[in-house]
């Protein structure tokens, strides 16, 4: 109990890890990336707030506040939070139900949410549950983040073509509400937010270093001005409605609370598993040391301190920390410079934000959606694995035709489900010897065609002996006796056997016995301590004999080799294995 106090206010302490390594080189380079940071997010945390269905200067709250309390608490030496795409549409999506999005109301809710997201990543954190983020696949983001961005650009093409916002809903709504409103499509709107992509996809093409998303607004708002865009009918953005947060608690009521955990464990999840797989790619990729856990603590005391300064809920940005990484961040100090430079921009720019128009944001939105599809990650797991593309398929499929936040729900549970399959499917192989390059190497003797001792077989069982997995073993095990016409002794290795139970055990005793009836035989080889350990706590080894239990696979060829049957091996032509060569009708024949 001490212990788990101790790491609980470690984990919480102002001061962090970090500071020693800040000098005077290191805060040059974080200035400049912090500046070239904050010229980015100031048109996304616009963007992301009327996704997720907040007015715009809410984004830009979250992108001060969240970031500078994740950046400070969090783990990852580089990576920058905030308000990002996938949560804001699972926000917009999830809690449209409640409330109408934009309203009071609708705004009191979301600052609920979260400080419920806030908690429980917290708590996650405190718990050390960081680790279990590992067992949920890439494929589930992947999916999900697909589905999201289908949904936001679905959400934008109206405001792109300068129609009358819709009745809201799922993707296929809110085309539909697209096509019936088609006849009124405004071409001066048209325009303006195609200018405004064209620019976007002529600035990806240079230096990610340039404020692209500004430059496009600029371009966009020029577009307008000199169309005199509304009298024409356009929109244009309201002035933001204040540039400084105001303090207060959010609304805490136990039913409120009932009603909101399901969306609330859902934000948390997707926040975490963004933060998580962006801070730890770029740890792994920096070479740097990276804790899961804390990271949540990071993010839950920066999303539960945010709810108080009118911020939702943030988390890892993978493009403002691929920008920040870029620029030469060396620590969490440019995420504090990127915080006070945002600062200074809005009380800088702020005023222009009525010279935007509605299809210029739209256009940035309709950008960001598509760069939010990762093509090339879809198709590599298209194409190079089924259960992974099964995981991105329920996923991606739960969130087109149902609720964005049950997409996220199915992706878990499905990818569990795999993990499940995988664990009851261990891989068993016969394996034979062969040269390569000058070593004797022992490969699978069905995929490379390599022939078999007619009396022993060498069989590697790779994942766990336990009591979903014993069936299907047991039927690999039958349908590699039913291809050798005489009984084979078994010599199994349990290298890659990770974790066995009482009925993995009794399959072991079964084949011990069934070998022996049949009149060959069965031994074990093995290093792996934990395996040897339950193996003989539960009489594995008093069935086997202690003769019959080897270190190495050498060892246990050796032995069955020279138990074999003579009269067979005096006829026998292959000679597959080395130790054959002191068997009767050894004649200096080339091994195969």
């Amino acid at each position: 109990m001490h212990h788990r106090l101790t790491a609980l206010l470690s984990s919480l302490s102002p001061v962090r890890p970090w500071f020693g390594q800040v000098n005077a080189d290191t805060l040059r380079a974080d200035a400049i990336a912090g500046l070239t940071n904050a010229a980015i997010v100031l048109p996304q945390g616009v963007a992301f707030a009327i996704i997720a269905g907040l007015p715009p200067e809410f984004g830009l709250y979250t992108a001060v506040v969240v970031a500078l309390i994740a950046g400070i608490w969090g783990s990852s030496m580089i990576m920058v939070s905030g308000p990002t795409t996938a949560i804001s549409a699972v926000i917009f999506a999830s809690m449209s139900q409640f409330a109408a999005p934009g309203s009071e109301e609708y705004i009191a809710l979301v600052f609920t949410l979260t400080l419920m997201v806030g908690v429980i990543q917290m708590i996650a954190g405190m718990f050390k549950l960081g680790g279990l983020i590992s067992f949920i696949s890439h494929s589930v983001l992947i999916g999900f983040t697909a589905a999201a961005a289908l949904l936001i650009a679905s959400s934008q093409i109206g405001g792109a073509l300068g129609l009358e916002k819709g009745p809201g809903g799922g993707v296929f709504e809110r085309l539909v509400h697209v096509v019936g409103q088609f006849g009124g499509v405004n071409a001066t709107a048209v325009i303006i937010s195609g200018a405004t992509i064209l620019t976007l996809i002529v600035l990806s093409k240079f230096s990610k270093k340039i404020p692209s998303y500004i430059v496009a607004l600029a371009m966009g708002s020029g577009v307008a001005w000199l169309l005199n865009a509304p009298e024409h009918g356009v929109a244009m953005f309201s002035p933001l409605g204040s540039i400084v947060p105001t303090v207060g608690a959010p609304n805490m009521s136990l039913p409120l609370l009932a009603e909101l955990l399901p969306v609330a464990a859902t934000v948390a999840f997707v926040g975490l598993l963004e933060a998580i797989s962006i801070g730890r790619s770029f740890a792994l990729r920096r070479d740097e040391p990276y804790d899961s856990s804390q990271e949540m603590v990071g993010q839950g005391l920066s999303n539960a301190v945010g709810s108080f300064f009118q911020c939702y809920a943030g988390s890892g940005s993978f493009t403002r920390s691929g920008l920040n990484a870029d620029a030469g961040a060396q620590t969490p100090v440019s995420t504090i410079c990127a915080a006070g430079f945002l600062v200074f921009l809005l009380l800088v720019l702020a005023p222009y934000l009525k010279y935007v128009p509605v299809p210029a944001m739209a256009g940035v939105i309709l950008f960001v959606s598509y760069r939010l599809i990762n093509f090339a990650e879809i198709r590599h797991v298209l194409t190079s694995n089924r259960s992974e593309t099964a995981i991105l398929a329920a996923t991606f499929l739960t969130g087109i035709f149902t609720e964005l936040d049950l997409a996220i729900v199915v992706g878990v549970i499905t990818s569990l489900c795999v993990f499940l399959y995988d664990s009851a499917h261990p891989i068993v192989a016969i394996g034979a010897p062969t040269d390569i390059n000058g070593r004797r190497v022992f490969k699978n003797a069905a995929t490379y065609g390599l022939p078999e001792c007619p009396q022993i077989s060498v069989i590697r069982v790779d994942g766990p002996l336990f009591f979903a997995s014993v069936e299907n073993v047991e039927q690999q095990f039958r349908r590699a006796e039913a291809a050798s016409p005489v009984p084979k002794t078994k010599l199994m290795g349990l290298k890659g056997l990770w974790k066995i139970d009482m009925s993995g055990a009794g399959l072991l005793l079964k084949e011990i016995r069934r070998a022996r009836k049949a009149g060959a035989d069965f031994h074990i080889f093995t290093t792996n301590a934990p395996s040897l350990r339950i193996l003989k706590r539960l009489h594995v080894f008093d069935e086997l004999g202690p003769d019959h239990l080897h270190n190495n696979k050498g060892e246990a060829i050796a032995a069955s080799v020279a138990a074999a049957d003579d009269r067979i091996c005096k006829d026998c032509k292959l000679r597959v294995f080395l130790e054959c060569a002191q068997k009767p009708g050894h004649r200096n024949e080339n091994r195969q």
